[in-house]
């Protein structure tokens, strides 16, 4: 078989279960299996593909048949300027987290040293990112996940960055390390309703441990609001990523622990997303 009439018969394959994307799906693993760019594969169309390959490509393709993320299929996903290796111990990284990263550069002078702790790094897309940006800064990244603390390490490795970021295995409940200038994070914050009414993709493929935010979705959210007046400095930044409902409970919450709210930035759907406050005392 040909790469034209492979690429047909999988898109064909894939839309029998309704897959988003099915032609672009395709031709990603296709080019994940032949090692090539989608581009040449697409300009060298009466190319043979080996049966060896052949068996790898049906492989991936029954995968995301079954709704396995194209992330966890190709093992990458981008993110900000930049690559991340992904698993099935992490979060896929999305565009709307880049929020994050946008609101955090304009708190973080391009010639200044700051200190950043990153809380529920997952794969470290944001504290990557932010250090790649940001060279003179320090970082300390913390996860409950021993796996995706291992995705982070490797993703530092990748960036050359694994001697800018502490990466450390513990809860934010147990952390005591403090004088932060900014804090960062990006934590589960989906509801349980909210958690079985998501696609297939998610629900069945990416971990709850970094989905599920508790009966109300707040749980995470509390516990980082809460210990961040502990370790931040006074007029230190805290940046929080938070579900779409979410920003008057979150805005309560923050201005009750002595938070003052500089601005509230919605994500690509409109929808209020990322949440920059400052603690006051």
């Amino acid at each position: 078989m040909n790469y034209n009439q492979i690429l047909k018969e999988g898109e064909n394959f894939l839309k029998k279960n309704n897959t988003k994307n099915s032609n672009l799906d395709t031709e990603l693993i296709l080019s994940k299996v032949t090692n090539k760019k989608r581009e040449e594969i697409l300009l060298n169309a009466n190319n043979k593909l080996n049966n060896t390959d052949l068996i790898k490509f049906k492989n991936y393709l029954f995968r995301r048949y079954h709704k396995e993320p194209m992330a966890y299929i190709l093992g990458y996903k981008h993110f900000w300027k930049y690559k991340f290796l992904t698993n099935k111990s992490v979060l896929i990284p999305r565009p709307d987290t880049e929020l994050i990263v946008e609101e955090t550069l304009k708190h973080l002078p391009i010639d200044k040293s700051k200190k950043i702790l990153d809380v529920g790094t997952g794969s470290g897309c944001i504290v990557v990112s932010l250090i790649k940006e940001r060279p003179k800064c320090v970082a300390t990244a913390i996860d409950i996940s021993l796996k995706a603390l291992n995705v982070a390490k490797t993703n530092a490795k990748l960036h050359h960055l694994e001697n800018k970021i502490n990466f450390i295995n513990i809860d934010i409940d147990k952390y005591k390390s403090y004088n932060y200038d900014l804090i960062i994070s990006n934590p589960p914050y989906i509801n349980s309703i909210d958690l079985n009414r998501l696609d297939d993709d998610i629900k069945f493929h990416e971990p709850k441990l970094a989905l599920s935010g508790g009966s109300d979705g707040l749980r995470d959210l509390k516990k980082v609001i809460f210990k961040s007046t502990k370790l931040l400095k006074i007029n230190g930044k805290l940046i929080l990523e938070i579900g779409c409902k979410q920003k008057n409970k979150c805005v309560k919450m923050l201005n009750e622990n002595k938070f003052y709210i500089n601005k509230i930035s919605k994500d690509l759907s409109g929808k209020d997303r990322c949440i920059v406050s400052t603690k006051l005392q």
